[in-house]
């Protein structure tokens, strides 16, 4: 008769293999939070360039004379919300034709309240006020996020 070993594994076998995979899943937890954070910098880095590329054409458009502005106005847009719903393009002779200057108002990545608007989550700065304390105005001349979290470079996300 032949006798065959026994199938399975033995307890210490089993109890070494749940420690290397403990060991691995505590080191790559962490680094997955930072790939986390990672991608949502570079995505709050992209929409404020968005952002910040659609005020300063509108404020190309309106030293064009493409945008109806009064004296009284700085050229920059009323609200983010303009960027968005267009305006009539003075050098059209017939006046059907709007100007557009972003599809949509993207929503601040490190903006953690769900019942905000995307316009809501940004912070505005007016041209009147100073870039070291902003204020929001009769115009939108700057957006910054309104988290108080500090980014991978150290650098407050209001600051960017």
């Amino acid at each position: 008769m032949i006798r065959r070993a026994p199938a399975g594994f033995t307890l210490i076998e089993l109890v070494v293999t749940v420690a290397i995979v403990g060991l691995l899943a505590s080191v790559a937890l962490p680094m997955m939070e930072l790939v986390v954070q990672r991608d949502k910098e570079q995505e709050l880095r992209l929409d404020l360039r968005q952002i910040r590329s659609a005020i300063d054409a509108y404020k190309e458009a309106v030293d064009e004379g493409r945008v109806k502005t009064s004296m009284q106005q700085t050229g920059y847009p009323p609200t983010l919300n303009v960027l968005v719903e267009g305006v009539p393009d003075q050098t059209d002779p017939d006046g059907k034709r709007m100007i557009y200057f972003l599809r949509r108002i993207p929503r601040d990545p490190m903006s953690d309240d769900p019942a905000n608007t995307n316009d809501e989550t940004w912070g505005k700065r007016s041209y009147a006020s100073s870039a070291d304390s902003p204020e929001a105005g009769d115009d939108v001349y700057d957006v910054y996020s309104l988290s108080s979290g500090v980014g991978l470079n150290g650098i407050s996300y209001k600051d960017w």
